[in-house]
């Protein structure tokens, strides 16, 4: 038995079911997960601004290039 960090619902994921490195979501409160390792099961929470960041550093040399 697996518990959501975020929330503590029971994830119920079977560990021969799941990858290292795949994603799952917590069905209560959407939190992604990525499978860390499989024996024992561990999770980490997926960062969700990574797309922001990658926006923020897109802007920024758009800009830079503006000033040239």
């Amino acid at each position: 038995m697996v518990l959501c960090p975020e929330c503590e619902t029971d994830l119920d994921i079977d560990a021969d079911e799941v990858d290292e490195g795949e994603v799952i979501s917590c069905p209560e409160c959407g939190t992604d997960f990525e499978v860390v390792t499989t024996d024992p099961l561990e999770l980490k929470t997926v960062e969700e601004d990574y797309e922001e960041d990658e926006d923020e550093d897109e802007e920024e040399e758009s800009e830079d290039g503006d000033y040239s």
